[in-house]
């Protein structure tokens, strides 16, 4: 029995977009590890994979969106959020199909928002430092988890558990107010857009979720996490210089 439909009796309709890149080994398992009746629909959005990721999504009952050539991980997610807005959206779940993110998480994620107590929540693997390393995490991943989050919680005047999770669940709302389109097409989106979330006023919170680190699930390498490290440090000097009224920055002003 498939796990989504249009259900009559809930009053938001909740979306789950999932970024995809050669997801085909980890797919199924993670569909199948959604709550049942928690979704009223599944999007795939497939940037390029060079396995059968798109076959096996289709036949898993998905809709499915495939770029004629690689967006980047930032572009897969704006394709993500305008589907999922085009189709009358008012919860966005984001969750990566490469099981790294606990999927029965996505439930008490929406109902964070459909509760009205957040416009924004994230998944924060960060619980322990024990935990976290036990689950996989590379160390040098944790050390600069740690200290770009310390900083961004500074400068943001926020209080986030983690920042650098890919496991996100936005309310309509906040995605029509964010200028999500004006972001990076590579990983440094998922800071622009909570820099983007704390200027409009956004509320924001997180859950804790189990940190999953094994040879299928996607991750980047220590060069590629030393250049989002130093784009994640721009973004955040970005930001001081719009709220300093040094240099305005169009992307950082809400459409509403």
């Amino acid at each position: 029995m498939i796990k989504w439909g249009n259900f009559l009796n809930r009053k938001y309709k909740v979306v789950v977009v999932m970024p995809a890149y050669n997801a085909e080994k980890t797919l199924k398992k993670t569909i199948d590890a959604i709550p049942e009746n928690s979704v009223d629909e599944i999007i795939l959005v497939d940037d390029c994979s060079k396995d059968n990721t798109v076959k096996l999504a289709m036949e898993l009952g998905l809709k499915v969106i495939k770029h004629n050539r690689n967006m980047g991980y930032g572009g897969n997610q704006k394709t993500c959020y305008n589907t999922a807005l085009s189709l009358g959206a008012d919860i966005v779940v984001m969750l990566h199909p490469d099981y790294q993110y606990d999927p029965r998480l996505v439930p008490l994620m929406a109902d964070l928002i459909r509760n009205d107590i957040c416009d924004i929540v994230l998944a924060n693997r960060i619980r322990t430092r024990a935990e976290a390393i036990a689950g996989g995490m590379p160390s040098y991943k944790y050390i600069f988890n740690r200290m770009l989050t310390i900083i961004e919680n500074v400068f943001l005047g926020l209080n986030l558990g983690e920042y650098h999770t890919g496991y996100r669940a936005f309310s309509r709302k906040s995605l029509e107010m964010i200028r999500f389109e004006d972001n990076s097409d590579d990983f440094v989106f998922d800071q622009e857009i909570i820099i983007q979330s704390a200027i409009l006023k956004l509320r924001m919170g997180d859950i804790p979720v189990p940190a999953k680190y094994f040879k299928d699930a996607s991750s980047i390498n220590f060069l590629r996490s030393v250049k989002y490290g130093v784009e994640t440090l721009i973004s955040v000097l970005k930001y001081l210089l719009h709220k300093l009224h040094i240099i305005h920055f169009k992307s950082f002003v809400g459409r509403n």
